[in-house]
């Protein structure tokens, strides 16, 4: 009996070490767990680290995105309102160029209507007297002026556009003396006229197809001096300075062309100074 139960002691034992057994699978079971968690707090807050990390470069992204809408959208706002003002201006420019054509035909028909009222009557005949308005001897029929009627003959019934034109076609015809007359008249009776600057130009012209240098320069003169707004008052700077220089005056054409250049800069005869200037040094 003794026997037997000696034998069953060991088998009695195994549900103990049993117990024993599975607590300290129970602990490592824990410390796995207890370092698991370490490694998943590690690991979060790497990973914390890294979505801070990348959501304050998504913040720049974000910042930079909204800096360069604004620019963008102020860029657009800037071509926008370039577009229009270039649409007006494109307007007015088709609008003054409808009143051009519109003027150039009014001046192209008063201009004919006027040749025809001053065109020359037949010289009279046998003893007939001359007409009132004439000197007493007749002009040497070679003249160019006694060719083409003279627009000095219109000053007191034509209007100043009517007389610049005729004075512009005498000169262009070659009728410098003509022409120097009519622009004369002009400027006597309407000196303030909106043809007065480009009138006292071409008086400048006629004199210097004349070949009287002296009186030319001196019409050109008065041009930026009387009409300084008018277009023709670089181009008459610039011509005086050409015949300033020569006449072999260097630096009073130095002193024009300077002249021209700060009062008019951006004329085309700003450039020409510029280089005449660069040329001339």
């Amino acid at each position: 009996m003794r026997l037997f139960l000696f034998r069953l002691a060991p088998l009695a034992l195994l549900p103990v070490l049993g117990c024993f057994a599975t607590r300290e699978d129970v602990r490592l079971l824990q410390a796995d767990v207890i370092a698991s968690r370490s490694q998943i707090t590690q690991s979060d807050s790497a990973t914390r680290a890294q979505l801070t990390l990348v959501i304050a470069a998504l913040g720049t992204v974000v910042d930079s995105v909204g800096l360069l809408s604004g620019r963008l959208n102020k860029l657009q706002g800037d071509v926008r309102g370039e577009l229009y003002s270039l649409s007006q201006q494109l307007i007015q420019v088709q609008e003054l160029s409808g009143q051009s054509q519109r003027r150039l035909q009014e001046l192209r028909s008063a201009l004919e209507q006027r040749v025809q009222e001053v065109a020359p009557a037949p010289l009279p005949i046998g003893g007939a007297t001359l007409s009132p308005q004439s000197t007493g001897v007749l002009p040497p029929p070679s003249t160019s002026a006694a060719a083409q009627p003279s627009p000095a003959s219109a000053a007191p019934t034509a209007g100043p556009n009517t007389l610049f034109q005729l004075s512009l076609d005498q000169l262009r015809r070659g009728s410098a003396v003509a022409a120097r007359t009519g622009f004369e008249e002009l400027l006597r009776h309407y000196p303030n006229s909106e043809v007065a600057g480009e009138a006292q130009f071409y008086l400048g012209e006629a004199y210097s197809a004349e070949g009287n240098r002296s009186a030319a320069d001196s019409a050109y003169a008065l041009v930026a001096e009387r009409y300084p707004a008018s277009p023709r008052a670089p181009t008459a700077l610039y011509k005086r300075a050409l015949g300033v220089e020569a006449a072999g005056n260097a630096p009073a054409a130095r002193a024009l062309l300077t002249q021209l250049i700060e009062k008019y800069p951006r004329s085309d005869e700003s450039a020409l100074a510029r280089e005449r200037l660069r040329v001339m040094n």
